[in-house]
């Protein structure tokens, strides 16, 4: 797992990226800064790689899974200026994953229900690909960094948008 994280999400309390590479003990994460260039030499290159991002094909129409995943780390606005800037990732295939049923319960706003966090993305990316079961501890991981983060701020119980 690569994930390119925005420079501004290194500070943001609320940024999963830095508890998925806890959680994941071969997972790399890549500063996405200018000079952009250096980052894309970075990825360019890579082999039986995949990119997950919407738009893109579902499993069944990509055939055998990846060795490898790269999941760009922000807000919605700065992951699509990020990819525009990262030629070596216009070239991977795309993963998209289906909607889900139900949302979880989630610390950012998002604009529509079928946008996750960068962890609850992995998590998962990881049930499409390896199954339920490889991936319940990052989905459980994710539920408990938003219970924690949520009681920190003095809003847990949540009882949902006002």
């Amino acid at each position: 797992m690569i994930i390119v994280r925005h420079p501004s999400e290194a500070w943001r309390a609320s940024g999963t990226a830095r508890i998925a590479k806890l959680a994941l003990p071969r997972c790399r994460v890549v500063p996405a800064a200018p000079p952009y260039e250096c980052v894309d030499l970075r990825l360019a290159g890579l082999v039986d790689t995949w990119l997950l991002f919407p738009g893109g094909a579902g499993l069944d129409r990509l055939g055998a899974p990846p060795r490898r995943l790269v999941v760009l780390d922000g807000t919605w606005r700065e992951v699509r200026r990020m990819l525009k800037k990262l030629p070596s990732l216009w070239k991977l295939p795309r993963l998209s994953l289906p909607p889900k049923a139900e949302a979880p319960l989630r610390l950012r706003h998002s604009p529509r229900a079928d946008r996750r966090s960068t962890l609850e993305a992995i998590a998962d990316a990881v049930a499409l690909l390896e199954g339920k079961q490889t991936a319940a501890p990052l989905a459980e991981v994710h539920a408990r960094f938003v219970e924690h983060s949520l009681k920190a701020r003095g809003a847990w119980p949540y009882r949902g948008p006002e």
